[in-house]
């Protein structure tokens, strides 16, 4: 059975790729992903703020009390000769790359239009064979517009995309006003592939201890549904690669991402659930899925139940909403 297909240029083995998650911080696990089939690997994000704050808190402490001891300043290293923040994550690009033979996709979240440049090219020159842009931000300001918003993703791809050359895709939460818009002004600004969706953590109150708290679930088969919709809609109407992710825990839910019109299917929540080991059996069942089905290959089942080519395109859309309601029975 043929499973291969392209995303951002690369040629994949299977559209199975494990997404950025604690489980790519490990050389590894990432060298067990690859034996258990991943295609590619997304390592996890480099979030900028993280570097400020590791780089501050070296000089802070490597300066402290320094003015009453100047000597003191011959005994240690200088701040710049530590390993850590971007380069810790340069390094662990580099260390993948050279132990796995799979195309492996760094991920940046950026806080400033210079430090998404800045690490972007960095990232390049430590031999990431693509970039993942995990655009992660709540705007809270009460005279920022839905445009200007949206203006900003625009502006950081354009930049990132005219200093480097690898390939550019873009992780993106939901909440637009028109996602449509959105993904074609993207597409335009130069973005080889969009990722949806991102899941945003959201806070939570401790009544005993009366302070905001986070907690984080794993997602379910539930959460595969706002994507799906999303690229179906999409296939065939922008020129960037389709990356469906959230949710995605068994060969039938990638089956179906297929089917809407994904290139690839990424994995995250049923990894840490089940074990890395768990690819083989998606890819396994999968195969199988295909060939009992009588298709030859994943290209074959791409896009077949896209809006653009299924029987009812208006299910994707408000009137899937009213057939819900209507079809609803009472208890």
């Amino acid at each position: 059975m043929d499973l291969t297909t392209r995303y951002m240029g690369l040629n994949l083995r299977t559209p199975l790729v494990p997404s950025a998650s604690p489980l790519s911080d490990d050389l590894d696990n990432i060298k067990r992903m690859e034996d258990a089939g991943a295609s590619a690997v997304v390592l996890h994000s480099l979030f900028e703020e993280q570097v400020r704050t590791e780089q501050d808190t070296v000089q802070y402490h490597m300066m402290f009390s320094t003015d009453s001891f100047p000597e003191s300043l011959t005994f240690f290293p200088k701040p710049s000769e530590f390993i850590s923040g971007p380069e810790e994550y340069l390094n662990e690009i580099r260390k993948a790359k050279g132990a796995v033979r799979i195309p492996v996709i760094a991920s940046l979240n950026g806080a400033t239009l210079g430090g998404w440049i800045d690490y972007a090219k960095k990232i390049q020159q430590a031999g990431a064979d693509a970039l993942e842009l995990n655009i992660y931000f709540i705007p809270t300001e009460f005279d920022r517009s839905a445009a200007e918003v949206e203006q900003t993703y625009i502006d950081i791809v354009k930049e990132v995309k005219s200093v480097i050359s690898i390939p550019v895709a873009v992780k993106l939460s939901p909440f637009f006003s028109n996602m449509a818009y959105l993904a074609k002004r993207l597409d335009l600004a130069g973005a080889n592939a969009l990722v949806l969706f991102n899941r945003f953590y959201q806070p939570d109150i401790n009544l005993e201890e009366l302070e905001i708290q986070t907690n984080i679930h794993l997602s379910t088969a539930h959460d595969m549904r706002l994507p799906l919709r999303w690229i179906a809609i999409l296939y065939g109407r922008i020129k960037a690669d389709l990356s469906a992710t959230s949710g995605i825990q068994s060969a039938e839910d990638a089956l179906k991402m297929l089917m809407a019109g994904a290139d690839i299917t990424m994995l995250c929540s049923v990894l840490m659930k089940k074990g890395i080991d768990v690819i083989r059996e998606i890819e396994t069942k999968m195969s199988d899925w295909l060939a009992q089905h009588d298709y030859q290959s994943v290209r074959e089942l791409q896009g077949t139940m896209s809006q653009k080519y299924c029987a009812d395109p208006a299910a994707f859309e408000r009137a899937q909403y009213m057939r819900a309601i209507m079809s609803h029975k009472s208890v």
